[in-house]
């Protein structure tokens, strides 16, 4: 017998917990995700500043960003098991404060190494945070109407997020110091700490005795090698044999981790959990949604700074109307349309706007004019929305029909989805931009003039891949999903089903 996730979590102790409390529980945990959300971009504006102070090199500066990236995404799946062993409470605690001490180190780095090395450690505890966070939401609001709000917020502060932390990066670049980019996260992470109270005393499998080990290293080593190859590809080319080996290797790791999750009694990842035809397009469009968006976040970061000679401040309030958008898109949006369209249908659209966004900028030149009218703002309002809606019809989908106990595991899976997406965006997208510069620029010679150009030219054949991505994002959700029906499938009155 199988049951959906609202009926099986109403013997879980948020079914008797006061509904004030409840409500209380949600502005701690959205903030967790804020600050988990925000450490994936708030460095891309402080990235010139960073890189100038501490002397790292052009190839190496994306670095900062895809190490904690991949960190994150790689530690995802054990961090979703330990969480649900120790419990989720107590996981979500040390996360904050693992995150807090991370955020000390980096933000007084002296070189590039304890830079990285920093961000890697956000990584790893935010690895563990998120599923917990997810989860303890999960958890808490089990009614139909009040996990509706509950995601509706929830989405909305990780889609604006995003963008939010581009703005944030940039206001703390130009009035204070790139280290206040991640000195930030402490307070945040110690008002969080103080509002634990109010979540849910969730109760501890403490099954890590039997933790699938051979599940760990494969998963970590295999997603290690294919980032570190899309790194690699842009100084030595995507022929050259050690990102071949690099790329190679990767994947065959994966899929030997797919044999080794088939057998395993204590599997690390159940296949069905990604196998499920609801949470595989759920996951499927998160992954195309972030390999573009964080490549996107990067370019237009880099884009208004080095083009248009943007301060960091000014920079960063370019993406004011992106975070606006997204804010709007999962909390209105996206709330009015879920009743009305299938849930694949309004996934797919999201898919198309953004992908519209991405259009609308790789029409940019060097002497465009009227940028950000004309450019910047329909592109930001189009990805925004997208966004905003995807991540709150997903959220859901992603962790909907599931035992109670496989919160842990199904959060994590979401959010690895959602980090290693980012991951491989920003590497293969700046990679492949800076090929393409690099080319353009060996063909018609490195003239200031010349130099500009091939700089836009490498942006705009990188989100040509974006919207590629995008769209056939969509097409693949609008397919698979073709025979789904209107509204969600879980509600108060769902009905047991059996297998």
């Amino acid at each position: 017998m199988r049951v959906t996730v609202t009926e099986t979590w109403q013997d879980t102790p948020a079914s008797s917990a006061r509904p004030s409390k409840r409500w209380w529980a949600l502005p701690v945990i959205s903030l967790a995700q804020l600050m988990v959300v925000l450490d994936a971009t708030i460095v891309n504006i402080a990235l010139p500043s960073m890189q100038q102070d501490l002397g790292m090199t052009d190839a190496d500066r994306h670095w900062a960003i895809t190490a904690y990236a991949l960190a994150f995404g790689g530690l995802l799946l054990l961090g979703g098991r330990v969480s649900s062993a120790l419990s989720h409470r107590r996981s979500f605690a040390i996360g904050l404060v693992g995150f807090a001490l991370a955020s000390g180190l980096g933000g007084a780095a002296e070189n590039a190494g304890v830079l990285i090395a920093a961000r890697a450690g956000q990584g790893v505890f935010a690895a563990l945070l998120a599923p917990a966070a997810l989860s303890l939401l999960i958890l808490t609001f089990i009614d139909a109407k009040e996990r509706g709000v509950a995601f509706g917020v929830f989405a909305g502060v990780g889609a604006g997020g995003a963008a939010l932390g581009v703005v944030a990066g940039g206001l703390l670049t130009e009035y204070a110091d790139w280290r206040w980019t991640l000195y930030i996260n402490i307070p945040m992470a110690a008002l969080a700490l103080a509002g634990v109270t109010f979540l849910l005393r969730d109760r501890a499998t403490g099954n890590l005795r039997h933790l699938d080990i051979p599940g760990v290293l494969l998963s970590a080593a295999g997603l290690v090698a294919l980032v570190y190859g899309f790194s690699q590809a842009e100084p030595r080319g995507w022929g050259d044999p050690q990102v071949l080996i690099l790329l190679t290797g990767g994947v065959l790791l994966l899929v030997l981790f797919v044999v080794v999750e088939a057998k395993s009694r204590q599997a690390l990842l159940p296949l069905h959990i990604v196998t499920h035809r609801t949470r595989g397009v759920a996951f499927l469009s998160v992954c195309a949604m972030f390999i573009a968006m964080f490549g996107f976040y990067l370019f237009v970061s880099y884009y208004t700074q080095t083009i248009l000679g943007y301060s960091p401040v000014k920079a960063g309030m370019t993406l004011l109307v992106n975070a606006v958008s997204t804010t709007v898109g999962a909390m209105l949006i996206a709330g009015r349309l879920q009743g009305r369209l299938a849930p694949n249908t309004l996934i797919a659209g999201s898919l198309v706007s953004s992908a519209l966004g991405m259009l609308i900028l790789t029409q940019l030149e060097v002497d465009s004019s009227h940028v950000f009218a004309v450019f910047l703002t329909p592109s930001m309002i189009l990805t925004g929305i997208g966004l905003g809606c995807l991540l709150a019809v997903a959220t859901n989908r992603a962790t909907d029909e599931l035992d109670w106990a496989e919160a842990g595991v199904a959060s994590a899976t979401y959010n690895t989805v959602q980090q290693m997406g980012a991951a491989f965006g920003t590497a293969l997208l700046n990679s492949i931009a800076t090929s393409v510069t690099a080319s353009y620029l060996a063909d018609r010679g490195n003239r200031p003039g010349d130099i500009s150009a091939g700089t836009v030219h490498g942006y705009a054949v990188a989100l040509w891949v974006a919207f590629g991505t995008l769209i056939v994002g969509a097409a693949l959700v609008a397919l698979l999903g073709s025979g789904d029906a209107r509204g969600s499938k879980t509600s108060p009155e769902a009905e047991t089903s059996t297998t």
